[in-house]
């Protein structure tokens, strides 16, 4: 099930807990296990998984422990240049070589 953009902030909070019980079962892992090796508390975790509100670090902690914080550019890729950036770096790219003046002068 994906997530839509109607979906208000406690149904993705309890879909991503969802998600990450799942990846932690999927290891074989108990909820201290997981909080043991994330350096988070026991009842954070439940709280996690259970859908409350966390922190960002917390997220990067779980991911860290299941080794997927490389997933976390799919969830925000680095933006394109919008046209306007685009336009005002074209300006200042290079038009020509400058070459040796000196040795072109003479011929």
């Amino acid at each position: 099930m994906f997530m839509e953009p109607s979906w208000s902030n406690s149904a993705i909070l309890g879909e991503l807990g969802r998600r990450l019980r799942r990846e932690r079962l999927n290891r074989n892992m108990t909820q201290q296990g997981l909080a043991d090796n994330s350096g988070l508390s026991r009842s954070t975790v439940a709280k996690v998984e259970d859908g409350d509100n966390f922190s960002m670090e917390t997220l990067i902690r779980m991911l860290r422990t299941f080794e997927l914080v490389d997933r976390l550019d799919a969830l925000l890729p680095e933006p394109p240049l919008s046209p306007l950036q685009l336009a005002r770096l074209k300006g200042k790219e290079r038009q020509r070589a400058s070459g040796n003046r000196s040795r072109e002068r003479g011929k």
